[in-house]
């Protein structure tokens, strides 16, 4: 089935769109000398639209392949050429045509004022980054920005939510180039509840320079939300439902004015989300068999608004603001079902059965403060920012023992928890770059402050009145200064070879304090105080227009934050329950990559990272308990991984447009904690990505994505299967293609969930998982202002784009 799979996520395209004409030649300058890199671009005669572009090679060749039936002619450009036609290419009655050695004539040209518009393809592979641009798939509508994240190039997310890119954890999530201070359930409800229609793009940078924070092992994963920057004014409203098991629908309105004085911009946005998920696990531990089902229901309601204001307050000079805020309320209702019984034995002991409710409300905003000044040699930037993160959750967990019959309660106890959580981040940051030394000298500062106040109290319920249990509450206040300086330089070294260079240092300083209830349960407080150089070094090297080549290197940091130095107990039943570790140490990554781009659209990349201390989730048994099992956070003594990754965009015919990654990793995680508990696990992995994009009749655009993942390694030591899926979509444009209505339908055959097993210190688990993943979403946006939508297509990547333009 699961080869099955593969196959028909290879195949299906091809099947529904295979051609079998093709059209070469050699392009020759007046000296007979071949053309490199010419634009080549094949027109069909009927009706002039544009059939297909390519770019000649070193020896002036170029290729058509996959091409319809039909007459076309062909025109080609160079700077310092004229422009060179060949007509009457008949390929109705051939199937293969050979034009030969064509040649241009000499002309004069005069470079004057040119108009450039934004061409955009789905993902975009950049020297520092890769873009995946969101509003270039049909599919990313009504999805969130988790979801988005689980479709992008490079990036995985376990069944935890937790995210890794090129197989490394530790991934830092930006939103508008500035860090988001959240993480675990935290951070999964904010992405949740940012919406596909307001996001822009999603820049993957997976060995940033010095410039950026250290923080981050796998990098940064910066989420851009959208930002009008036409003329006069303009806006857009679109609206969302989304069918699955559960229902979820959103509605945005966003919108600016500018003129040459300032460019105001703002959005607000309303989610309603209904989520379902279903858990089964299996653990065997102590002489115990325990069979185990949970299933989530969920709902939450979201508002979120975003407003700023750039100023031109004279050339070059910019001073802005950026206001945002999210609310969000919502239940989340669980039944953990367990049954137990003795290794070996057939019959069940006893059947635990814990029903949770949970209530939460979230407040989330941010303030910014900016000034630039850029004149194209010299560039300074400020920024001061403010975050304001606030949650507030309520939980009710009654915990039933019945006997093996479930015919009556042998046992019971209700317990209730209260978990309000304040985060608080400011920071300020300078940057100065300018021209010097035959390159470009950068350097600047940041200094940030994190609080973070957390509360945990627990009351026994007996009879209807609740008590505060003392031994089991308290409170984990953790404070974070990091005070940062940089500088960077990178220049070119003749025509092929340029570098880039960084030094970052950072000194941080921590302190993570728990505070009991009972004095005697007081811990000293846990304080960190080191100071960290981080280099990086990156080398280019272009053999020809089309052949670059690049190797870099860069050492990062991952700080332990609140989420997993929180010692607090979270459970899903008393047998079943998390926790973290306030004795964490950071985890230290060398990362090395080598890079290869072919005609400026194929590329690949090998990388290699070695992690020191790589804090992980572990699955172990608990000791106050034998029949317990929970998932604590520790360090490993260090994780190795290597990691290789192929993008590619390909235009098959002038109807049907593709992307495709592929991404594989070897990782070995290595730990000894003594009593002879040990980690010692090797696994490869893969993924396979990939889009297509079918231009129909009448205007309509359909779309077939899916993705394939191999098994691997979760967190230190759980082993994953394979699992994929298959997404379909259609779009169709209105009214001068102010309208935009999608249907898509996610996951058709059902194949996202999971399923692995784990063995650690004693315990060996096995568990699967589904979620509301196979869904059927409407999408419907209509565009207002005075712009209007321009097609063309892109030659570096032959694929056909969408830019605005005022009117």
């Amino acid at each position: 089935m699961k080869n099955a799979a593969l196959l028909l996520l290879l195949i299906l395209p091809m099947a529904i769109f295979s051609q079998d004409r093709s059209l070469k030649g050699q392009l020759l300058d007046p000296d007979d000398g071949p053309v490199v890199f010419a634009n080549v671009v094949l027109y069909a005669a009927a009706d002039s639209s544009m059939a297909k572009v390519e770019t000649t090679d070193d020896s002036g060749n170029f290729k058509f392949s996959g091409l319809e039936a039909n007459d076309y002619f062909l025109s080609a450009s160079y700077v310092g050429l004229s422009e060179l036609n060949v007509d009457d290419i008949d390929l109705i009655n051939e199937s293969s045509i050979d034009l030969g050695a064509v040649r241009f004539a000499s002309n004069a040209v005069e470079l004057e004022a040119a108009v450039v518009t934004a061409n955009r393809a789905i993902v975009e592979v950049k020297p520092d980054r890769t873009v995946f641009n969101v509003q270039g798939t049909i599919n990313s509508s009504g999805d969130n920005g988790l979801g988005l994240l689980r479709k992008a190039p490079g990036v995985l997310v376990d069944n935890n939510q937790n995210i890794t890119v090129l197989g490394r954890s530790g991934v830092m999530i930006y939103v508008d180039g500035k860090r988001l201070p959240l993480g675990g359930a935290d951070l999964t409800a904010y992405l949740e509840n940012l919406t596909a229609e307001q996001i822009d793009k999603i820049d993957i940078i997976t060995n940033p320079g010095a410039k950026y924070e250290a923080e981050g092992n796998a990098g940064i994963i910066d989420i851009r939300l959208k930002k009008d920057k036409s003329l006069g004014t303009n806006g857009s409203v679109s609206s969302t439902i989304s069918q699955g098991r559960r229902t979820r629908g959103n509605v945005n309105l966003s919108g600016n004015h500018r003129n040459k004085f300032m460019n105001s911009f703002g959005l607000l946005g309303y989610s309603n989300r209904n989520g379902w998920q279903e858990i089964t696990f299996r653990n065997l531990q102590n002489g115990f068999d325990m069979q185990e089902l949970t299933t989530f229901d969920s709902g939450s309601r979201s508002y979120n608004f975003r407003w700023g204001t750039d100023f031109f307050v004279a050339e070059n000079h910019i001073i802005g603001f950026l206001v945002s805020g999210q609310t969000q309320s919502g239940e989340n209702n669980s039944n953990n079902r367990n049954e137990i019984a003795s290794f070996g034995s057939t019959s069940i002991d006893s059947i635990l059965i814990a029903e949770n409710n949970s209530e939460s409300d979230r407040d989330n905003s941010t303030y910014n403060l900016n000034y630039r000044f850029d004149n194209g040699k010299q560039s300074l930037n400020i920024d001061l920012d403010y975050g304001r993160y606030r949650n507030d959750a309520m939980n009710s967990q009654p915990n039933d023992y019945y006997d093996p019959m479930e015919t009556m309660i042998t046992s019971q106890s209700l317990n209730t928890t209260d978990t309000p959580v304040e985060i608080d981040i400011s920071t300020f940051k300078v940057d100065y770059e300018t021209d010097a030394l035959g390159g470009k000298l950068g350097f600047g500062t940041k200094l940030s402050k994190v609080t973070t106040d957390n509360t945990f109290l627990f009351y026994d319920v007996v009879d209807g009145l609740s008590t505060r249990n003392d031994f089991k509450s308290n409170q984990f206040d953790y404070d974070e200064m990091v005070y940062a300086g940089y500088i960077n330089y990178n220049r070119s070294l003749g025509e092929r070879w340029s570098f880039t260079s960084g030094l970052r240092l950072e000194q941080t300083d921590a302190t993570g304090e728990l505070m009991a209830f009972i004095e005697d349960l007081n811990e000293p407080p846990v304080e960190l105080n080191y100071l960290s150089a981080f280099p990086n070094i990156g080398l280019t090297y272009q053999l020809a227009p089309e052949h670059v080549f690049n190797l870099n290197y860069g050492r990062r940091i991952n700080r332990p934050d609140y989420n997993v130095l929180n010692p607090f107990k979270f459970q899903i039943s008393e047998l079943s329950f998390s926790k973290g570790n306030p004795f964490l140490q950071p985890e230290i990554v060398n990362n090395m990559e080598l890079g290869y781009t072919l005609n400026y659209r194929y590329n690949f990349k090998l990388s290699y990272s070695k992690t020191l201390d790589q804090i992980t989730r572990l699955i172990g048994p608990d000791d106050s308990d034998p029949r317990a099992g929970f998932i604590n956070w520790d360090n490993l003594a260090e994780q190795t991984v290597i990691a290789f990754n192929i993008s590619a965009p390909v235009q098959f015919s002038n109807k049907w447009n593709a992307y495709f990654n592929v991404n594989a990793n070897f990782k070995d995680n290595q730990a000894d904690y003594g009593d002879g508990v040990i980690v010692d696990l090797q696994a490869w992995s893969y993924n396979i990505y990939q889009q297509h994009t079918f231009n129909l009749p009448k205007g309509f655009r359909a779309e077939i994505s899916g993705w394939f993942s191999g098994p691997g390694i979760w967190g230190g030591v759980f082993e994953y299967d394979t699992s994929w899926s298959l997404n379909l979509g259609v779009q169709k444009k209105f009214f001068n293609d102010q309208m935009n209505v999608r249907l898509a339908a996610d996951d058709i055959f059902f194949q996202t969930g999971w399923s692995g097993f784990s063995e650690f210190d004693g315990l060996r688990g096995e568990g699967a998982g589904n979620w509301d993943s196979q869904r059927v979403t409407l999408s419907v946006s209509y565009n207002f202002g005075n712009q209007e939508v321009k097609r063309s297509r892109n030659r570096s990547t032959g694929l056909e784009e969408e830019s605005s333009r005022v009117n």
